[in-house]
């Protein structure tokens, strides 16, 4: 985009120290918006930063733990008070793959407490703070396609997505009249640095194999979608949830 559809906005990308955070905050700068790039360590925030403001954008790493509901508050009061927040990218998820029998408690409330509470609290905290200010905002929870499919050895990362999906659609109802808009993209399988080595292991290759065009994506393949939903092009468009997964589960995992 030759275009700075988001000058004068300010952006929140929570887990944006890597993945699809990362890329989701370059093309926000990209495009105009001053980027608050939230993680757990700052440090892992330094190339993104520079590379940003190299770039001619403008970034601001910002500490933040979404499993703390301290972290959170005083994290979200500070981007209000330092300026507002005008889009949020719920972003920080992980992930824990085994069987149901195998998973443990400290399994759950760690990928629940970050996946589906700590989505909730930063959303919570947003859209309180863009309530207040009363100038409207966009969110955009990033959800998955195993929101409704499942996969062995990803029951609980698919019971969290399912939990984003309901948050979306709750969150657009109760703040319509706000001027706020709630969606959510859902991506299949995206390649990134935590899943490369995968992929490209005799596995993975089989893995891809199946997939209905013998391919997995690239997390550039996302800007298009994150790029409407953060403009006012999607001034009409709330409690949706946009599946980008090539057609992956049209043929089933």
């Amino acid at each position: 985009m030759t275009d700075k559809l988001l000058t004068g906005k300010r952006a929140l990308v929570t887990g944006a120290s890597s993945g699809l955070g990362a890329r989701f905050a370059e093309i926000l700068a990209a495009d105009g918006a001053e980027v608050l790039l939230a993680a757990r360590r700052v440090d892992r925030l330094t190339s993104l930063v520079a590379s940003i403001t190299a770039g001619g954008g403008k970034a601001i790493p910002l500490e933040l733990d979404v499993t703390d509901p301290g972290s959170v508050s005083a994290s979200v009061a500070a981007a209000f008070g330092d300026g507002g927040v005008d889009i949020l990218v719920n972003n920080a998820g992980i992930s824990i793959e085994k069987r149901i029998t195998d998973f443990t408690l400290d399994d759950y409330d760690r990928l629940m407490g970050t996946n589906q509470r700590g989505a909730w609290l930063v959303a919570q905290a947003v859209g309180q703070g863009m309530i207040a200010r009363g100038q409207g905002g966009k969110i955009v929870n990033i959800a998955s396609v195993l929101a409704s499919s499942v996969l062995t050895g990803l029951s609980l990362y698919s019971m969290s997505k399912a939990a984003i999906v309901q948050m979306t659609r709750s969150m657009a109802l109760e703040w319509a009249r706000f001027d706020i808009q709630v969606n959510a993209l859902a991506p299949g399988y995206i390649e990134t640095e935590i899943n490369t080595g995968h992929f490209n292991s005799e596995a993975g290759k089989k893995q891809i194999e199946k997939l209905l065009r013998k391919r997995v994506g690239h997390p550039r393949d996302l800007d298009g979608a994150l790029r409407l939903l953060v403009a006012s092009d999607s001034n009409f468009i709330t409690g949706s949830v946009i599946t980008l997964d090539d057609g992956q589960t049209l043929k089933g995992f």
